[in-house]
């Protein structure tokens, strides 16, 4: 994952930072924006998905990664375009934010 060092530490940072979950993740957006036209989060809201975090229209061809906390799904990070490439990032991604879905308040509302 040498092509995403600097993504990577820019969200490490983020991350180490901490702070408010909303917060977090519209910087979480920000950096990933720098790589894909489109990036949203949406958040599980009961039992369906609502809007997070986003920047960019949606193509239909977007890509969907699964966000899971402790064994639950808690929210989808949807990219686009990515390539077979960013599937080991994108995971990654994935995982770091989980907790930070979980918690999140302030459901909607594009970044930029």
């Amino acid at each position: 994952m040498t092509g995403y060092r600097g993504a990577l530490e820019a969200l490490d940072r983020i991350l180490n930072r901490g702070g408010n979950a909303d917060d977090v993740l519209r910087e979480v957006v920000r950096v990933l924006h720098e790589r894909y036209d489109y990036v949203a989060f949406r958040l599980m809201e009961g039992d369906e998905l609502g809007p997070g975090p986003s920047v960019g229209t949606r193509p239909s061809a977007a890509t969907t990664w699964p966000i899971v906390f402790q064994g639950t799904k808690v929210a989808e990070l949807d990219v686009a375009p990515s390539a077979e490439g960013d599937r080991e990032f994108l995971e990654r991604v994935a995982t770091i934010v989980s907790p930070y879905c979980l918690v999140a308040e302030g459901r909607g509302g594009p970044v930029a």
